[in-house]
């Protein structure tokens, strides 16, 4: 590009932050969701939803009953190496029973587990943000994706989650927000649906009556 037409280009786009053009339906811009909240429990609609994208959900009346599945859960799919980075989560599963977090760092263990901000009930996705102590990675990059949610957590829709995060953070927003809809899912290769090419291959939810 010559420095004529950059000079061109960036004049354009000067000129046109200088006069603003007006919104041309303002009163389609409210605040109001366009989805609505079913009848249903926000529980029940999470775990419908969260089911349908192939997660594994699974509800506890307690920590001391999330110990024992994880536990259960563990033997039976012989996990020997599971991670755990958030330090307020792992303590609370220790105090609870379940002191199987022994891997060192997320690139060798079998199943990480972390915390969330929210789970949205309309989608069945788990909110996650580079505010919590897991970071950005660990979601990600275990084979096997294991996320601890508490019923306060529960929201209805995608709107609902960020006015959470908003009240949470106020002004110092994580600089990462993130959905996770299930194990990572691609159809691009011949049009054939491959599950755990770019993330986990299996996802849990844990939600915990709090």
């Amino acid at each position: 590009m010559t420095n004529t037409a950059k000079k061109n280009i960036l004049q354009k786009i000067k000129q046109a932050l200088g006069q603003p053009v007006p919104v041309p339906f303002p009163e389609s811009a409210g605040s109001s969701s366009v989805f609505q909240p079913q009848q249903q429990e926000l529980e029940i609609a999470f775990a419908e939803n969260f089911n349908k994208l192939q997660g594994r959900f699974s509800f506890c009346t307690s920590e001391k009953e999330l110990a024992s599945q994880l536990g259960m859960l563990a033997i039976q799919r012989k996990w020997t190496s599971v991670y755990c980075r958030e330090a307020d989560l792992k303590k609370r599963l220790t105090d609870a029973g379940f002191a199987a977090m022994t891997a060192p760092d997320v690139q060798s263990c079998d199943v990480a587990i972390t915390g969330c901000e929210c789970l949205v009930a309309r989608t069945g996705s788990l909110l996650m943000s580079s505010g919590q102590q897991s970071g950005r990675t660990v979601s990600v990059y275990a084979p096997v994706h294991i996320c601890i949610a508490y019923t306060d957590q529960l929201v209805y829709d995608i709107a609902d989650a960020m006015e959470k995060m908003r009240h949470k953070y106020n002004t110092q927003m994580p600089s990462l927000i993130t959905l996770a809809s299930g194990p990572s899912r691609t159809a691009d290769i011949e049009k054939t649906l491959v599950v755990g090419v770019h993330g986990p291959k299996e996802v849990f939810c844990f939600l915990v009556e709090r």
